[in-house]
Order: C-alpha cells, then structure tokens, then sequence
C-alpha cells in the first residue's frame, strides 16, 4: 500500500500521556504498508494542509498521528471534528530535509560521515532537528559535531 484515505473525528490523549490532538490507524492498515510502523508519512488534511509525520503506538496494537493545535487553527477544526486525511508514503526515507550544512559536513569528514550512518533513522532525524533549530552555521557545525561524537562513543 502506498496511500491510505480516511475521515474520522479529532480525537485527543489523557493529559498524562501529552494531550496530544490526533487520529488513529489501525494496526492492519499500518501492515499494509511496506515498512510497517516504520513507515514516515506525507499527511494531507483536508486537501490543503500537508505535512510529514512518523506514526506512534496507542498502547492497544494501533497508532496515531499527532496533528498539533497549530495545524488543527490553520484548518479550522478542532477536538470531536471530522477530518478527512490522505497518507502517502514519504518518498524521503529519512522523513525530514537534509540541512546543507550537514551535508557539506559529512562530506569532508568521513569519520563523522561514517558515524552518521551507522545511526538509526530516528537519531538520524534527531541531529537533523537539533541542528536546524540553530540559526549561526558556525553553531550548526559545532553542535552536529558534538552529537555524532557523542553517539560514536556509545
């Protein structure tokens, strides 16, 4: 399977577990899917708002995918609404954009370079997230530096 549609109502976890706004999958359909639970997603809600997302456990055998309120306000729906959404696999592997100033890095040091694929494609992403948060490239480079230096030494 490489698409999956459907329409169901917001739904949101106990406080205790996020409070997160969601909706759900179930565990078949995710086997449907090449990767399975390891399947990233492109997330089309209401065939405007489009976005990339991984899927987490409910805890009974099925998933969900957390919508954000943010998302949710540029949609204009909210707790209890319905929500038609459209998952295609995403043709991205890692799930996220490369930030350049990774690339160029793990292109003239391949040492990290060799650190950074021998990880996992959750703390691929991690790295990635980390250092894109930081505005100064300067920054950006010490800091994905320290991280795979760290994860090479575990």
């Amino acid at each position: 399977m490489k698409y999956f549609e459907d329409t169901q109502p917001i739904a949101q976890l106990d406080k205790n577990r996020g409070a997160y706004f969601y909706i759900t999958l179930d565990a078949q359909v995710v086997n449907q899917f090449e990767k399975k639970r390891l399947t990233r997603f492109l997330c089309t809600l209401e065939n405007s708002l489009t976005f990339r997302c991984g899927l987490n456990h409910l805890g009974d055998g099925n998933f969900f995918i957390i919508l954000g309120k943010q998302r949710l306000k540029q949609i204009g729906k909210g707790l209890g609404d319905t929500i038609t959404f459209h998952l295609k696999e995403d043709p991205n592997p890692l799930g996220v954009e490369m930030p350049q100033v990774l690339t160029i890095l793990l292109a003239q040091d391949e040492v990290l370079k060799a650190v950074f694929e021998q990880l996992s494609m959750g703390k691929k992403r991690h790295v990635i997230h980390t250092i894109s948060k930081i505005k100064d490239i300067d920054k950006q480079v010490g800091k994905a530096t320290k991280l795979l230096n760290l994860y090479a030494k575990k």
